[in-house]
Order: C-alpha cells, then structure tokens, then sequence
C-alpha cells in the first residue's frame, strides 16, 4: 500500500522557519518524481516545489524562490521541503506528491500540475502568523 505522510507544519512567525517531511511507504522514492503542492483557504492547490527522479531537476514557484529548497534523501526514503523567510502568504495546507517516472525517458521530468501525480499525502498545515 503506497502511503505518503507529511509533518513538519505548525504554526510560525513571519520570517521564520520550517521543515517539511514526506515520509514513503509502499514505494521507493527515487523512482518518483515528487512534487509539493499547497493549498490555502479559498484557493485552487498550486504547485510549490518538484523534483525529477534523478534528482538533477528542481523547479519552484516564483513566490518560493529564493527561499524554499527541495530535497530527497533515498535512504530515509523521505523528501523534504526547507521553508525559509516565511510570509503570512504561505499559509496553507501543504501536500506532498509521487509519480511512478522508472522509464529513462522521464528520469528529469519535473512536474507542478496536481493533475500529473496519482499518490498523495494528507496534507500538513502551515501557518504563518504573528
């Protein structure tokens, strides 16, 4: 059973830090892409960070760059997503996402589209306030 749990939310000062963890079971990571997603009252989910297979291709949002960094560790079999200088603008409910990418051919594919993952974790809430 693919399962995909995040943690790492609560609640932050402006300009403050936080850590998010995407624990995998049922699956192997580094064959997966990876995406995390955010989702804030109100609004559609949008794409914040991805990351290809092979770990060679990152992309962001514009309004987390500079400030975000994605990462994977294939050992724990977690990615990460270190959130730097936060703003009352990142509050939401952050997801993390997986797709299967094994083929040669999609090692580097990075992907912000939701609708291009088929796992996803229950989402960890981030709330960014003084």
């Amino acid at each position: 059973q693919v399962q995909l749990v995040e943690s790492g939310g609560g609640l932050v000062q402006p300009g403050g830090a936080l850590r998010l963890s995407c624990a995998a079971s049922g699956l192997t990571l580094h064959y997966y892409a990876i995406g995390w997603f955010r989702q804030a009252p109100g609004k559609e989910r949008g794409g914040v960070s991805c990351l290809s297979r092979d770990g060679g291709n990152v992309n962001y949002a514009d309004s987390v760059k500079g400030r975000f960094t994605i990462s994977r560790d294939n050992a724990e079999n977690t990615v990460y997503l270190q959130m730097n200088n936060l703003n009352p603008e990142d509050t939401a409910v952050y997801y993390c996402a997986a797709v299967f990418k094994i083929l040669p051919a999609f090692r580097r594919v990075c992907l912000m589209e939701a609708h291009e993952y088929d796992s996803w974790g229950q989402g960890t809430q981030v709330t960014v306030s003084s």
